[in-house]
């Protein structure tokens, strides 16, 4: 019995191959038999083929190497198949590896992220939008930011949005918000459990909705718990590690009396590890040290870090879910799992 494939065909794919010459989807087209607007249908999901003519096509498309060209897929069926996603730091430990989330998610469904930073500046997240709506993106996601709710929305009006660290409702908006509240409750409730009550806290940056829930969450742990709140305890940070070392350091200056600390992220927590180091006092055994966010790095230093696991991945994970179903025109359904302690060695019984 003969071959159903023509070995025509397969001299035609070698030839292709062995002279280098460009697939266009017209070859792929008269390889399986079809007409090229039918492939192009197929390539933009826009096609109703029977599954024969689709693995047919996707045959095709395999021998000859023909990779499919995302404006002139874009032209056609009127989206570019990329996102623009919207980062206050493409280096941030926390942020990174949201990024990875989005790109794993994207690439599954065929879409190209693109990432810009709009580094904690309203006007700066604004440029960077239009940079990307410049490209065609199909949709964005803005991790957060400084832009106000009503950009947000109004933006929303003209292409599908989501937008993590806040809790916004819009015609074509979707947001995804952590509990950071219930996360910093947790966190100064296990070192009141442990019988501390001279607790510092190392806060964000007040302007961050999430900075200000943790603070609301350090304060109501310290009321529920009959602890009275006492400002000269709580010091200013950045979120980054050094805030986090100047913090203890000015703490330690003031001769202020206190036991523990926690800090509203792990980067913070790393700074004041330092800091405590620098002046002679040992984590846990002089100090409690319990940290924001669970970085890879809080497994690993030393002593492994007790903190609130908010789980970076997923969230980016989620936010890339939350797109691709509003620009299918689906209702998103995401939500972020609620904040978790994990208990290390950086916090001990006082």
């Amino acid at each position: 019995m003969k071959s159903s494939k023509s070995p025509a065909r397969k001299l035609s794919s070698a030839a292709i191959k062995s002279a280098g010459a460009k697939v266009t989807l017209g070859m792929v087209a008269e390889a399986c038999g079809v007409s090229p607007s039918t492939v192009s249908r197929i390539l933009n999901g826009t096609a109703v083929v029977s599954q024969e003519k689709r693995d047919a096509v996707d045959r095709a498309i395999a021998e000859l190497g023909f990779v499919p060209n995302p404006i002139a897929r874009g032209l056609a069926g009127g989206r570019t198949f990329s996102a623009g996603v919207v980062t206050q730091a493409i280096d941030s430990p926390f942020y990174g590896v949201a990024l990875r989330g989005i790109e794993e998610e994207l690439s599954q469904a065929g879409y190209s992220p693109l990432f810009v930073s709009g580094h904690w500046n309203a006007k700066e997240e604004q440029r960077c939008i239009d940079v990307l709506r410049s490209r065609r993106v199909d949709g964005l996601i803005v991790l957060t930011g400084r832009l106000s709710d009503e950009a947000l929305r109004k933006l929303a009006k003209e292409q599908p949005v989501v937008v993590t660290g806040r809790s916004l409702k819009a015609p074509g908006l979707y947001s995804l918000d952590f509990n950071d509240f219930e996360g910093a409750r947790l966190a100064t409730h296990h070192l009141l459990s442990l019988g501390h009550r001279q607790i510092a806290f190392i806060a964000g940056d007040p302007v961050h909705p999430d900075a200000q829930e943790r603070l609301r969450g350090y304060r109501a742990a310290l009321e529920a718990a009959g602890v009275r709140y006492k400002a000269s305890l709580v010091l200013p940070g950045k979120f980054h590690e050094e805030s986090g070392l100047m913090a203890v350091e000015r703490l330690i200056d003031s001769r202020e009396p206190f036991t523990a600390i926690f800090a509203a992220n792990d980067q913070m927590a790393f700074g004041a590890a330092l800091a405590l180091h620098r002046r002679g006092l040992r984590v846990p055994e002089d100090v409690s040290l319990v940290g924001f966010d669970d970085l890879a790095g809080a497994a690993h230093s030393v002593p492994p870090l007790t903190t609130i696991h908010q789980a970076a991945h997923e969230l980016g994970r989620a936010a890339a879910q939350s797109l691709l179903q509003l620009l299918s025109g689906q209702k998103p359904t995401a939500v972020l799992p609620e904040p978790r302690l994990i208990v290390r060695s950086s916090a001990r019984p006082l």
